[in-house]
């Protein structure tokens, strides 16, 4: 049975100047292209749950120009249900300036806009979607104060909240409270834990550090090395698919939503839900562009045969 998902979170047109290198402090280089995609944590992780055959509702902002027409039909076109992304009349539509390398490694400025404009007016009405919802999935490319009321929400309908704390800062404690999940990757977790990522050893020092702040599921994104998870009753590791990447831009926003349809509402199945956003997360890094190169369930499926 498929799985109701409700993504809460950021939308943004990413331009990306392709590089052999990054510039250093004060020199300028010549990008080798240029190009534009639909992207933003938030849009991104939506697409990755719907391209993975989740029936995906939409919370968020964009301006009311050019560029938010172009990210609406994006959404619309891979099947998310916009009905509750608001326009914003007084703030641009998000975007990302995203430096991309000869290696696939990058640098992204953002830009927040109606992102980051966004009150808690954006959550008039969701509780059509919410209520049905087995995930609602937030990231910090919008205001935590929107994330906290809409946590909130969700559990009045005993929804299972996922906090993506990308990018990483400090955290509204009364945040966690509502938070089932917690899925930062390596350097996000030592930031906001201040354990540094060194061994199983310091991930399960982190999963208590969490426990004790209200959050029972910890998953550690690793990178080239795969996932750590800790669950209240299991722990593990599960490794990444060695590929070569391109671009790594919507790795990791994949790697959230492609978890979320497949997993149970209580994590019992995490460890071959985190197999199946491995591989999916390793098919995005193959490819240019954030939306652009997020994988549908077949191509995973196909992939994990091989």
């Amino acid at each position: 049975m498929s799985k109701n998902i409700v993504v809460l979170g950021s939308i943004n047109v990413d331009t990306t100047y392709h590089v052999e290198r990054f510039p250093q402090p004060g020199e300028t280089i010549s990008a080798k292209s240029k190009s534009s995609a639909p992207g933003g944590k938030g849009a991104n992780q939506a697409v990755a749950a719907a391209r993975s055959g989740a029936k995906t509702a939409f919370i968020g902002a964009v301006g009311a120009d050019s560029e938010g027409e172009y990210m609406l039909e994006a959404l619309k076109d891979n099947d998310v249900d916009i009905r509750h992304i608001a326009t914003d009349k007084l703030h641009g539509t998000g975007t990302a300036a995203v430096t991309l390398d000869a290696n696939g490694q990058n640098d992204i400025m953002i830009y927040g806009g109606a992102n980051q404009a966004m009150t808690t007016d954006v959550l008039d009405g969701v509780e059509d979607v919410l209520k049905d919802a087995n995930f609602l999935i937030a990231q910090f490319e919008t205001p935590q104060e929107v994330t906290l009321e809409a946590f909130k929400m969700a559990k009045k309908y005993d929804v299972t909240t996922i906090l993506n704390p990308a990018p990483a800062h400090e955290i509204i404690p009364e945040l966690l409270h509502y938070t089932d999940v917690i899925a930062p990757n390596e350097s996000e977790c030592a930031l906001l834990t201040g354990i540094e990522i060194t061994d199983e050893a310091s991930m399960q020092k982190s999963a208590e550090y969490f426990r004790e702040q209200g959050v029972k599921h910890l998953l550690i994104t690793l990178g080239s090395k795969g996932v750590y998870y800790s669950t209240p009753t299991a722990s593990g590791h599960v490794p990444a698919f060695k590929v070569k990447a391109v671009d790594t831009t919507a790795a990791g926003d994949t790697f959230i939503g492609a978890l979320s349809s497949q997993l149970e509402d209580d994590l019992s199945n995490v460890a071959d839900a985190l197999v199946y956003a491995q591989r999916a997360s390793s098919l995005t890094v193959q490819q240019m562009g954030a939306m652009p190169s997020i994988p549908t369930a077949d191509k995973i499926k196909a992939a994990l045969a091989e």
